[in-house]
């Protein structure tokens, strides 16, 4: 359907609000709950199935098309893409996925790191990391999957306490856009300097995921490796990184 027959679409849905119109508009943007899911299923690994999170996301473009306002400027597919994402987010704090003992392992690996670093001037692999923990190296890929819920759900919550870091819209991928000149210098060089610390593969499943916005299985089809390899070369990637980014880890959030 093209941008004039949606247009049509919705001035009879706000003149008629008809049961049908909306069913017609559901099916229409179905196609975005899918996009939204798929990119929160990267954080999420395989501790959400995606099929949940898409069932999920339906209910909040149901409430997006009932409480859109055509008349403003707004795009649909940004407005919606929030509502989907949030909605998703909420189910996910809901059902309780993310247990005490996972926030401790959080807390447990940041200390880790710094005391590495702190020590040694550099940061520490994650063999070194798992050695310090006194796990093996396959408990703290475990441990990583498990902490991507916690990180993408407090990133939701860190915006819905009034942070300046923006929620994503469709077709972007850059989230943070600094007014301060300074600042978008200083967010380039820390960038640079946080995607040195990854090897080719961690930083070319950086560079698919977030700049040319392929998908965990079209990222696993380009670097020939399974989707989870893909999701675990991902999260040690953000690991790696969020030492570097600090403040400006945000851009990273979305979905």
């Amino acid at each position: 359907m093209d941008e004039a027959a949606r247009a049509i679409l919705w001035k009879d849905y706000a003149r008629l609000r008809s049961t049908d119109i909306r069913e017609k508009l559901i099916l229409e943007y179905a196609p975005l709950v899918k996009i939204v899911a798929g990119r929160l299923s990267m954080y999420l690994g395989y501790n959400v199935e995606y099929d949940d999170l898409v069932s999920y996301g339906i209910f909040g473009l149901i409430d997006a098309i009932d409480k859109y306002d055509p008349t403003k400027q707004n795009k649909f597919e940004t407005y919606a893409s929030l509502r989907i994402r949030g909605e998703i987010l909420d189910q996910i704090r809901k059902m309780d996925w993310i247990p005490r003992t996972v926030r401790q392992k959080q807390k447990q690996i940041d200390a880790a790191m710094k005391e590495f670093e702190t020590e040694h001037g550099r940061q520490a692999s994650d063999e070194e990391l798992a050695t310090m923990l006194g796990i093996s190296a396959d408990e703290y890929i475990e441990w990583q999957s498990q902490l991507k819920v916690t990180n993408v759900v407090s990133l939701n919550e860190f915006m819905e306490a009034g942070s300046d870091v923006p929620n994503s819209s469709m077709g972007s991928s850059h989230y943070m856009q600094p007014d301060d000149a300074y600042e978008e210098q200083e967010l380039k060089e820390v960038l640079i300097e946080s995607l040195d610390l990854l090897t080719e593969k961690e930083r070319r499943v950086i560079e698919l995921y977030y700049y040319e916005e392929l998908t965990l299985k079209e990222i696993a089809a380009v670097l020939e490796v399974s989707e989870s390899r893909v999701s675990q070369l991902h999260t040690k990637a953000l690991s790696k990184m969020k030492s570097k980014m600090g403040k400006y880890m945000g851009i990273l959030g979305d979905i």
